[in-house]
């Protein structure tokens, strides 16, 4: 299959299956990709992790723990299919630093740190119990919608894996929700909304501002379908519809 032959089977629809029939640039593309959800993943359990021991009994720190876990296993799955890329698997979990965190009040946007490829809303701190479960809740539906999108890559290993993922992560979310709505029902209300306030911003630039000629040229690699946009939109009304059950408003 030549080089035109093969960008019009992507633009149909195709399915690649092995790293040996992955042109450079579409390789570049799906590193880039993995590398972004492998390191948001593994930033997410760190800094989760560290308030497992906040959780105001054995029920919430055995379900934090348990977040904890398969988040790091998502990555791990993931961080298998850039193994066959070449990644060092080995080395990968050991050389960026998953805890390091921005002050609390840092305005980065959707830029990226130096150390590694993690969403921007990865790079900021929990403040104690409430404020991690309101951004798990709020992170974790934003990634719903993003693995919606994921599930239909054209590379079939990573398609194949994020569908294993995504009910892993929706789980994620519901356990985040059950947990606000202890905290509501214990008077937390406006604790909750304040975190709310704080992480609604931060999750919504983690769809990226939206380059049209980027976002085409990864359609027509079958590396994208749904623009930023509109992936935005259907989490803000997902999100929104959330909050309301809890008696919360968006920010």
């Amino acid at each position: 299959m030549d080089d035109m032959s093969l960008k019009d089977y992507l633009a149909q629809g195709g399915k690649l299956t092995s790293p040996a029939n992955v042109p450079p640039r579409y390789r570049a593309e799906l590193l880039k990709l993995m590398a972004t959800f492998v390191d948001s993943e593994l930033a997410g359990a760190a800094g989760f992790a560290d308030t497992i021991n906040d959780g105001p009994g054995i029920k919430e720190r055995i379900a934090a723990a348990k977040i904890v876990l398969e988040k790091t296993d998502n990555a791990d799955k993931v961080l298998k299919i850039m193994g066959d890329f070449g990644a060092d698997e080995a080395r990968y979990a050991n050389h960026h630093p998953w805890t390091s965190r921005l002050d609390r009040d840092a305005d980065i946007g959707t830029r990226r740190v130096e150390q590694d490829m993690r969403l921007a809303v990865f790079n900021y701190p929990l403040q104690g119990w409430g404020d991690a479960v309101v951004m798990n809740l709020l992170m974790g539906q934003a990634v719903g919608v993003q693995l919606e999108e994921f599930t239909k890559v054209s590379y079939q290993p990573l398609a194949e894996a994020f569908r294993e993922i995504a009910p892993v992560e929706a789980r994620h979310a519901e356990l985040a929700f059950e947990g606000m709505q202890r905290l509501n029902g214990e008077g937390q209300g406006a604790n909750l909304q304040t975190s709310v306030d704080y992480w609604w911003p931060r999750v919504a630039a983690s769809f990226g501002i939206g380059n049209p000629d980027r976002f085409e040229a990864l359609r027509a690699m079958g590396l994208r379908h749904t623009p930023n946009a509109e992936l935005k939109s259907a989490w803000e009304e997902r999100a929104g519809a959330t909050l309301g059950q809890l008696g919360l408003r968006t920010a």
